[in-house]
């Protein structure tokens, strides 16, 4: 379902600077400009002029610009007379690339840094194969009849210096990795390998954290490489030394980070311009693993970089290893079953699986309306906030908010986070609804990165009283509670509804689930899935049949040229020593 393209008025000023700035000015650069523009914004890292075909009939009048020219030749002709649009690799504005891409020229530099990182470190390194299998054998046990998909992910990652492990929720991915790293110590010969561990939020670093020291703790581990095992986990931001005045980095290309080794969790929340800073950061010859869910939804930001990877893996003899085996649930699980029919676009069998009532696990309910939807939500929210209502502690409080949430797509509206949020604090703290820092037990996700304090993006935490005192309680990394008072809490929102985008790197026992009565642009499989796959236990969906079908059908796909730059250029022949 397309519908009319809306430029925003950064879109159009931009375009308007551009047919300023050219001295040959013409129709075709502005639209371009725009629509390069507008495709940013969204998320692509460029726009291609062969989709002209197929949104031309949804482009806004303008009444200074006729309509663009759908003949592509005539476009190229037009762009390669005006001196703002360049070849790849001249320094213009906009960047036109061979096969139609036209790119912000930020945006093309990120993408060829990119591929540069991956490429330099994709050749295959010379190893000692008996010695590797051998260590195989210590941290991979081989199991006859079975494909080990995580030993296939060790040795990948032993073999080449960047390497990609992909999986849904419960596959094994920091487990494996656990594993792996265990094991390049094992085989270190002389000083030990500087191991770094990164995730792009503070929660996601977090839950990195929990989950290599419980794998870490079920291994039996020679106690050299267990004292050198790494447990602290920092943002991507806060690795690179981010730098609020300039907007760059500490670390970059002059000044490379001091790491051997180097682990990014959530690969699927990095964006293009992010993944190039840290890559860029990296020694040549640091080893690099990503983690992630190729089928998560991507970056907030322009690019989807971890699924580019995955889909021109055997193009580009990238490693990439995608495990299929789930721990986390049953043979029987409906979600499990749920989230893989919504992954292939199957909307008349996920719809049936979820409608049927057949599995325990998932729930439907046709959305209300009106005056009923406030009635119903605030039955629901009762019942299954009331553990979190009654905690008299910090700790049963996070322990109880972590078992159960509200999920939406949307911020504003009657089925927004927004709103939703209302409705809780009205339910569950009414006397104190119009001043949410007043409110005990309030839920507050931070919104920013605030390093003083040792808060990021995506920390969770509850007000409660402290001896008298309101404070905001936290995880505290090195595990127990942390509090401050809330008079220093850096920007936040309350947490009780979540947006879907928020709750990646997030798992919960139960979750509600609220998809708006009309479907709006944001709302596809990727969300979809992201949001069934936050369940452990229970999910529960609110909606319209038409609108669930309506999601599962559509996936959006990023316009980038990262695959194709990755298979194109390939990886160099020949091996690489160790």
């Amino acid at each position: 379902m397309t519908e009319t393209i809306a430029f925003s008025a950064l879109d159009t000023h931009f375009a308007d600077f551009i047919i300023r700035t050219d001295r040959h000015p013409c129709n075709e650069l502005w639209w371009g400009a725009a629509l390069v523009s507008h495709s940013a914004d969204r998320g692509h890292s460029c726009f291609n002029l062969f989709d002209m075909q197929d949104i031309a009939a949804f482009l806004p009048v303008h009444p200074l610009h006729s309509p663009p020219p759908s003949d592509i030749r005539i476009w190229r002709e037009a762009l390669h007379a005006c001196d703002t649009v360049g070849a790849p690799g001249e320094y213009t504005p906009l960047v036109l690339d061979r096969t139609g891409r036209l790119y912000l020229h930020r945006c093309w530099g990120y993408e060829q840094r990119v591929a540069s990182g991956i490429l330099l470190r994709s050749r295959p390194l010379v190893i000692d194969e008996i010695r590797l299998d051998a260590a195989l054998d210590r941290y991979f046990p081989v199991r006859q009849g079975t494909v080990d998909l995580q030993r296939s992910a060790a040795r990948m990652a032993l073999t080449h210096r960047f390497s990609v492990i992909s999986g849904g929720p419960g596959t094994g991915k920091t487990a494996t990795v656990a594993r792996i790293l265990a094991l390049l110590l094992d085989m270190a010969e002389g000083f030990p390998p500087e191991i770094v561990l990164t995730a792009p939020t503070g929660k996601a670093a977090s839950r990195l954290q929990q989950s290599i020291l419980h794998a870490a703790g079920h291994l039996a581990l020679p106690d050299d490489v267990r004292t050198c095992l790494p447990t602290d986990v920092r943002t991507i931001h806060r690795l690179l030394g981010f730098q609020p005045r300039t907007g760059g980095f500490r670390y970059n290309r002059d000044k490379r980070l001091s790491c051997d080794i180097l682990v990014v969790d959530e690969a699927s929340m990095v964006d293009l311009r992010l993944m190039a800073s840290l890559l860029e950061a990296l020694r040549d010859d640091a080893r690099v693993i990503l983690l992630g869910d190729r089928n998560q939804l991507a970056s907030v930001e322009a690019g989807a970089v971890l699924a580019d990877i995955c889909d021109c893996a055997s193009l580009a003899a990238v490693p990439v290893t995608q495990l299929t085996t789930s721990y986390r649930f049953e043979t029987d699980s409906g979600i499990a079953a749920l989230s893989e029919l919504i992954n292939s676009g199957e909307s008349a069998a996920a719809l049936e699986l979820v409608t049927s009532g057949q599995s325990p696990d998932i729930v439907w309910r046709q959305l209300p309306a009106g005056t009923a939807f406030e009635k119903a939500f605030t039955a629901v929210i009762r019942d299954d906030y009331a553990a979190y209502a009654t905690a008299l502690s910090p700790t049963h409080a996070l322990a109880a908010l972590n078992s159960f949430r509200v999920l939406s797509p949307l911020r504003s509206g009657t089925y927004g986070i927004e709103q939703l949020n209302r409705l809780c604090l009205n339910v569950l703290a009414p006397e104190q609804r119009n001043d949410p820092l007043t409110a005990r037990r309030m839920p507050v996700m931070i919104t920013g990165n605030n390093y003083e304090l040792g808060l990021f993006n995506g920390d969770t935490g509850v007000v409660m009283d402290n001896g008298g005192r309101l404070a905001a309680w936290f995880e505290a990394p090195e595990g127990g509670l942390r509090h401050l008072s809330t008079l220093r809490l850096p920007p936040f929102e309350t947490a009780f509804a979540l947006t879907v985008h928020k709750s990646q790197g997030s798992e919960f026992d139960r979750v509600l689930l609220i998809l708006p009565e009309h479907l709006p642009e944001v709302l596809n499989r990727e969300l979809l899935y992201t949001a069934v796959t936050r369940a452990r236990c229970r999910i529960e969906i609110w909606g319209t049949e038409e609108v669930f079908r309506q999601a599962v059908l559509r996936r959006t796909v990023r316009t980038s040229g990262l695959g194709e730059q990755l298979a194109s250029r390939g990886a160099s022949s020949g091996r690489e020593t160790t």
